[in-house]
């Protein structure tokens, strides 16, 4: 069941636009290899031989105080790589493990030593050495700290946080819907460093109850900004590691109004950049900040009539060319995602045009002038990498094979000679490479398969609104066409993911305890408006103030067409998701009782008046100025109209979309004297996967449910 957990993550939550999902290597600074740890042991393989070499063996990670090997959880060299900063012990902090410990291997002088001595174990987050190599700076217990390397002296940069004002790092709807995490960054110089505060006092607790792990039940409080609920204020400071003064930027607007996604040093140090976007979020703008004075000019800005998306170029800000003058940017302002190039001026040039959207940013070879990047102008389910001359003015060039048709993924050398390769399709055709680049000329196969085997089917569904569905099938095994089947349905639709894609590991039901195909069942999933796959614009966000509804009806729709299959049963139709899933699979139930039959709803958002304010106004708007939409896009409202069979789970401890919806529906299924199925999991959070035994009960719980309200086979 891990594996089945982590297909989920991949599918849902893991933004298709945004992530590749080839393994990001740590390439050596001069790009000639990379290195991965083995055994314990970090290791660098040299290209394009993979000369082996052994960097730092287990010993060399013991504590003088004796014990283990540091286990690695991930490891960072300093620019003359003489330093290796390693970070062990690490523990959760909502969705990933960024706290632990950090110690400093000193190449030189065999010396290995823990940086932040003192401060409670594993309290560190995002260690990082200085550009000088004379400092590594940290957070713990939301201060931020630099730490002299020669001296070990530890001195405070602040010291006002508290568990709701934070400095260096994110409150959870920052960490949930920005994916901000690490909130400070060092200078080029390494003599300042810029931050994030967020002020979170104002943000209210929502309680979580844990009922089990006491003789007397206990709150676990989160500050959770809900929808219609102001944000958490958010300001930048640049603190001097010598001087210990801080200078805040005069960004305009209301800091409870607006939100900071972005920040980073322009690279000659001069001044930082970051991106401002308004309480709504379709409005966009771009300052650079005097990091002396706090003075504050915007540069550029952008406006949408839905909203605007937060895009980095490079890690979490923005990609620099031609010698820190221009700065690389993503923007879907003409209906396609595309990459501009701006100088600090303002003044942009449009790099890649043309009716395509680029998937991820992966590369810029700077000395031959091209960007490489993912796209699939031609089918939205598969992606491949091209280039593209940064003047704007060339053409588009394919660099994957031609020949391997499906989903490439690249991790490539800052110089964009070497990647690490990967394809797949939906047929199970799988290859892993090393190639050299622009040739793409392997220079070593990891594994190949060109075998085509399996009996997924990419499929394609037009509704009668006129809607092109991509999507994918798998038959019964054996099938019989003349023979009726169940249909189940799995189901995301919302702006934070899809589920269908011309890869390997796509088609599945992963939560089936069995062969599901063997057992009669048709499974067929479908993107409909509003996921976030290479459209155009227009597909993914017509969906503004239309969720719940607009997705919805493109489900329901396409499953109209399928109902005219000869070999589709339509008194046994299933549907399931989870999260945005659930609340998809609430509203087919309750909106269209007569297609759908049978739901499992695994942790959903019964109310979007419940869900965070970050995620949920982006694309349905301020409640304040019309709850309408909220309340038309909300399984709540239609819960009278259940007719089927309705399996309902969801964790207590869910600190994501909270048991309190769960218990809201329950409440409006009994006053309309609706019958359901509902298993509830003592403080499990939202991926349901805690505690000894309980994926493998919720798999057999989800697999049981289906065979019982809707039997496979043919008949």
């Amino acid at each position: 069941m891990k594996k089945s957990t982590y297909l989920f993550l991949c599918l849902v939550f893991n933004l298709f636009f945004f992530v590749s999902n080839a393994q990001k290597l740590k390439w050596t600074n001069d790009n000639s290899g990379y290195y991965t740890v083995e055994k314990g042991e970090i290791i660098k393989y040299k290209l394009p031989d993979f000369t082996r070499t052994k960097i730092i063996d287990a010993s060399q990670l013991t504590p003088k105080q004796g014990g283990k090997p540091l286990e690695i959880k991930d490891f960072e060299f300093s620019q003359n790589e003489k330093l290796v900063l390693i970070y062990t012990n690490s523990k959760k902090v909502w969705r990933q493990e960024t706290r632990g410990d950090y110690w400093l291997y000193n190449k030189e002088t065999n010396e290995l030593h823990q940086i932040g001595k003192g401060k409670p174990e594993s309290s560190l987050m995002f260690a990082k050495l200085s550009p000088d190599n004379n400092s590594i700076a940290y957070v713990s217990k939301h201060n931020l700290y630099a730490e002299d390397i020669k001296s070990g002296k530890i001195t405070p940069l602040t010291k006002d946080g508290t568990d709701r004002l934070i400095n260096g790092t994110f409150d959870w709807a920052y960490e949930e819907e920005f994916n901000c995490r690490d909130g400070f960054r060092w200078s080029p110089d390494g003599k300042s460093i810029a931050f994030w505060q967020i002020d979170a006092t104002k943000i209210k607790n929502f309680l979580l109850i844990n009922n089990t792990d006491s003789i007397y039940s206990y709150t676990i409080p989160i500050e959770y900004p809900k929808v219609g609920e102001d944000p958490s204020a958010c300001k930048v400071g640049v603190v001097n590691i010598l001087t210990l003064q801080t200078t805040w930027m005069n960004v305009p607007g209301d800091t409870k109004q607006h939100y900071i996604p972005m920040m980073q040093w322009v690279p000659d140090g001069s001044s930082i950049i970051l991106e401002q976007l308004n309480r709504k979020q379709n409005e966009a703008k771009l300052f650079v900040c005097n990091p002396t004075n706090g003075e504050t000019k915007q540069i550029y800005e952008e406006k949408n009539n839905s909203w605007v998306d937060v895009l980095p170029t490079e890690g979490e800000g923005w990609k620099w060319i031609n010698n820190g003058k221009d700065f690389l940017s993503l923007s879907e302002k003409d209906g396609w995602r595309h990459l501009y190039r701006i100088d600090k001026s303002g003044k942009e040039t449009l790099i890649t045009p043309g009716k395509y959207d680029i998937i991820s940013l992966e590369t810029i070879d700077e000395n031959s002038g091209f960007a490489y990047f993912l796209a699939s102008p031609e089918n939205a389910t598969q992606q491949y990498l091209y280039k593209t001359a940064l003047s704007g003015k060339g053409k588009l060039i394919k660099v994957s094979p031609s020949d391997e048709i499906g989903t490439h993924d690249y991790s490539i050398s800052t110089d964009a000679k070497y990647a690490q390769h990967s394809f797949s399709n939906h047929k199970n055709q799988q290859v892993s490479e090393w190639v050299s680049l622009p040739e793409h000329k392997t220079i070593k196969e990891i594994n190949s398969n060109k075998t085509p085997s399996g009996n997924v089917e990419m499929i394609q569904i037009t509704t009668a609104d006129n809607i092109t569905l991509d999507g994918w099938m798998v038959k019964p095994t054996p099938f019989d066409p003349t023979k009726k089947y169940p249909v189940l349905f799995y189901v995301y639709t919302e702006p934070a993911g899809a589920t269908v894609k011309d890869a390997a590991g796509y088609a599945s039901t992963f939560l089936y305890n069995g062969d599901i195909a063997a057992d009669g069942y048709i499974q067929i999933s479908l993107d409909g408006r509003g996921t976030p796959v290479p459209k155009g614009a227009a597909w993914r966000k017509s969906i503004y103030q239309n969720i719940g509804i607009l997705n919805v009806r493109d489900q329901a729709m396409a499953t109209k067409e399928i109902l005219k299959w000869s070999f589709v049963d339509a008194d046994r139709i299933a549907v399931w998701g989870w999260s945005g899933g659930g609340s998809t699979t609430l509203n087919l139930l309750f909106q269209y009782p007569e297609i759908y039959k049978t739901g499992i709803a695994i942790a959903s958002v019964p109310n979007q008046l419940l869900y965070d304010n970050i995620y949920q106004e982006r694309y349905m708007g301020l409640p304040q100025e019309n709850i309408e939409p909220f309340k038309k896009g909300s399984p709540i409202t239609y819960a009278n109209k259940l007719k089927g069979n309705l399996l309902l789970v969801h964790g207590t401890g869910d600190d994501n979309v909270h048991y309190q919806g769960a218990e809201m529906l329950v409440n409006e299924l009994i006053k309309n004297g609706k019958y359901f199925q509902m298993m509830s999991y003592p403080n499990r959070t939202h991926s349901i996967n805690e505690g000894e035994g309980t994926s493998e009960h919720l798999s057999q719980l989800f697999t049981q449910y289906l065979k019982e309200h809707c039997p496979g086979g043919g008949r």
